[in-house]
This record gives C-alpha cells, sequence and structure tokens, in this order.
C-alpha cells in the first residue's frame, strides 16, 4: 500500500521507535490517539490536541454508525475534515462496544478488571457515560452480532462486510477488522469458540476492504487478535491474523487483575508471533505503567478513554502518580497541578482552584483535569520514544516507574 508505511528508525531489545505515514500525516511511534469516540475529545478541541503535541486520533464506529450516521461524516469529506482535525485518523470495528453496551450493559468492569466478581458480572464496558436504558441486547451468530441502540433500543446488525462499509464512509486513515470481543471471565472453550470466529471475520473484514479498490489505496486495516486469558489461544490468534495479510495488528482482548498482576505481560507475549515489520495497537491501553510495559514488549501505538475519563471526576496524572483533586487536603493548595509536568492550557491553574472548580461541579474542572491528563499521555510516549532513540528506555522506564508508583 503506498499511502501507508511503517518504518523502524531504531530498537532497543524489543521497544521500537518508528514512524507510521497515512494519507493525512505522519504518526512517530510510540504514540498515544486521544480517543474521540463520537468524532470529538470529550472537553479538547483539536486545535488544543494539536498544542498538545497528539498525531492522532481515534473514533468510534458503533457511536458514529447511530449519530449522525457514516453518511454524514463521509459527506463533510471524511472523520478528519468532519471534526475539523488535520491529522491522521483511527476508527476501531464497533465489535467491542456492540458487545459492552449489549450483553454488558450496566456492569462495572472495564479493560483491566480489578476485582474478584462473578462471572455473570464480569463483562466489559466502553464508557458507563453513554449507557441509558437501552441496548441491553446482542445477539451473536457466525454471520455477525445484532444488537438494540443504546440510544433508543432500536434494531440493528453488524457483520464483518458491514462494519468495513461503514468504516469505508468514515474514512479514517487506519481501522480495524470486525472482532468478537469476549468478558475476561468467559471459559476456554467460549475463548476459543469466539477466537475462531473472530478470525473467520477478519477474513471477511479482509476480503471486504480489499475489493474496494479506492478504499484500499487510502485506508489501512488491522486485524484484530483474542484468545481471552489464554496463553495458548493467544500466540495461535495472534499467528493466525499475522498470516492473513493485514497492514497492522491488534491487540484485542480484556487484562484482567482477576488472573493475576502478570495477566498484560501474557497478553504481550503473543507480540513474538508477529513479523517484526507489523505495527501494533494496544486496544484499550492507557495508564501509564501499562504504557510502557506495552512499548517494551513492541506496541507502538496507544488509544484510551482513562485520561479523559478520571480527569473528568478530578483526578490527574503526575509522575509521583494519581493525584485525586477531590481531596480535601488540596483546597488550600496553590501550587501547580503537576510541578514536575506543566502541560500547555493549564499554566495557570492551582489545584485550589481546580478543586474548587470540581467541588463545585463547574464544567471548567473537569476540562482543565483532562487536557492535563491527555497533555501528560502524549508526553509520557514522545519522551519513552526519545529513550529509545537515545538507547536508554530500560533506564526511563524504570525511573519513571519507581517514582510514579510512591504514594502521591
Amino acid at each position: 500500500m503506498a499511502a501507508f508505511n511503517f518504518k523502524i528508525e531504531a530498537k532497543q531489545g524489543t521497544a521500537r521507535a518508528g514512524v507510521i505515514t497515512t494519507p493525512h500525516g505522519e504518526i512517530h511511534t510510540p504514540a498515544f490517539s486521544p480517543v474521540g469516540t463520537k468524532a470529538s475529545v470529550k472537553g479538547i478541541s483539536p486545535r488544543e490536541l494539536n498544542e498538545l503535541g497528539a498525531e492522532v486520533v481515534l473514533a468510534n464506529t458503533y457511536h458514529l454508525y447511530l449519530q449522525p450516521g457514516e453518511k454524514i461524516v463521509e459527506g463533510a469529506g471524511g472523520l478528519a475534515k468532519f471534526m475539523g482535525w488535520e491529522g491522521p485518523t483511527i476508527t476501531d470495528s464497533g465489535g467491542f462496544q456492540v458487545f459492552s453496551l449489549g450483553a454488558g450493559f450496566g456492569k462495572s468492569v472495564s479493560k483491566f478488571v480489578k476485582e474478584d466478581v462473578p462471572r455473570e458480572e464480569a463483562v466489559t464496558v466502553f464508557d458507563q457515560e453513554v449507557a441509558s436504558s437501552h441496548g441491553q441486547l446482542a445477539i451473536i451468530d457466525d454471520e455477525g452480532v445484532t444488537f438494540t441502540s443504546h440510544i433508543d433500543g432500536s434494531l440493528h446488525r453488524f457483520t464483518p462486510e458491514r462494519s468495513v462499509e461503514i468504516q469505508h464512509a468514515l474514512g479514517a486513515d487506519i481501522f480495524f477488522a470486525f472482532d468478537e470481543c469476549t468478558a475476561p471471565t468467559e471459559p476456554y472453550e467460549y475463548q476459543k469458540e469466539a477466537m475462531e470466529r473472530t478470525h473467520r471475520w477478519a477474513e471477511r473484514s479482509l476480503k471486504a476492504h480489499r475489493q474496494n479498490i479506492d478504499a484500499n489505496k487510502k485506508q489501512a486495516i488491522f486485524g484484530i487478535a483474542q484468545g481471552g486469558q489464554f496463553d495458548d489461544l493467544r500466540k495461535s490468534s495472534a499467528r493466525a491474523i499475522a498470516e492473513m495479510g493485514f497492514d497492522g495488528f491488534g491487540l484485542g482482548g480484556s487484562f484482567s487483575k482477576k488472573y493475576g498482576d502478570d495477566s498484560l505481560e501474557s497478553a504481550l507475549a503473543m507480540l513474538k508471533e508477529l513479523p517484526e515489520t507489523m505495527p501494533v495497537h494496544g486496544l484499550g491501553i492507557g495508564e501509564p505503567g501499562d504504557i510502557l510495559a506495552s512499548i517494551a514488549a513492541g506496541v507502538d501505538i496507544f488509544d484510551c478513554v482513562a485520561a479523559t475519563r478520571i480527569g473528568r471526576h478530578g483526578s490527574i496524572y503526575t509522575k509521583r502518580g494519581i493525584i485525586h483533586i477531590t481531596g480535601e487536603k488540596y483546597r488550600n493548595d496553590y501550587g501547580s497541578l503537576d510541578p514536575e509536568g506543566v502541560i500547555k492550557g493549564t499554566e495557570l491553574y492551582t489545584r485550589a482552584y481546580v478543586a474548587h472548580l470540581i467541588h463545585s461541579k463547574e464544567m471548567l474542572g473537569s476540562i482543565i483535569c483532562s487536557l492535563h491528563n491527555v497533555g501528560f499521555t502524549l508526553n509520557l510516549v514522545k519522551e519513552a520514544r526519545q529513550a529509545i532513540l537515545d538507547g536508554r528506555f530500560i533506564e526511563f522506564r524504570a525511573d519513571f516507574m519507581r517514582n510514579y508508583y510512591q504514594a502521591s
């Protein structure tokens, strides 16, 4: 594909710094992609994202299909023009949202499950704040999935071909094959069944894309591997996806603390099954420590709603760990949000002022915290990239982890 290319510039172990070339510009990896679920990163304008150093934004196929509809986005000239963003864009397949807002409706467990909850309650949810009293149905068959809208309860159906068709209309530089994202607590037998279905859907997604000559010239398609918490399934899935001829690889599934603190490490082991030249996207990986662990394993792009989600509730990342601005001790704290890493656009605000805004439920408080968190994460991957180029990533990661996990 002439319009899409991935070049590795430097490596340290399996960590690598590279450049992904797309029709809308370059992505210098490792890179963090802020999530603009509905073509908008919550509380942050495209101009501000650019000033923070973002090079790519990810939007959600499921949500844009329901509102405003892919034809409206296509009529605007594609996702980037529709949202006023001049850089590269990514869309997911919609599969994760279909399953989580259907079968997983109303549960509070995320991709990173930390609580020992019963299997019937441990399901994945993309973002509880978009859920409503609708959207409680997701019926899976070998052809696709039938689901109800979380907006109005209307009935819809996604197949691999339909997901690709929608994403062609959205026009993102990179998009994902349709997959079945299972709950992390599903047993081996079902994880295997879902993985095999995901492989069949991947082949159909790839075929549908390659048959569209125009889209094939402009867009890259990444395949997603699954396998739940089982090493043999994950490795098998990685090999299968790698052999199909995708332009890149999506690290799928959930990374559950329920199965031990090495769950993410186990998932990352599947990357050893990939050719070195294949770019890797870590879906839903956004916690600083997890980002650095994933970079060390060879992941190139990350996306996650965590930066803006925790920001909306008054929590911020700092180099000394997460700070909850709602804490009483910050009401009279006139220092910067993070003295060791002041983010562009937040320079004038003190912890006391932001604490006041959050306690007063003023929108600006959530915006400031979100702006800080996105900037913090973008800076983290930028510093990690430079550390790889300089041959000091191992030391950089160790220093960051030692400081970050101290009590703030």
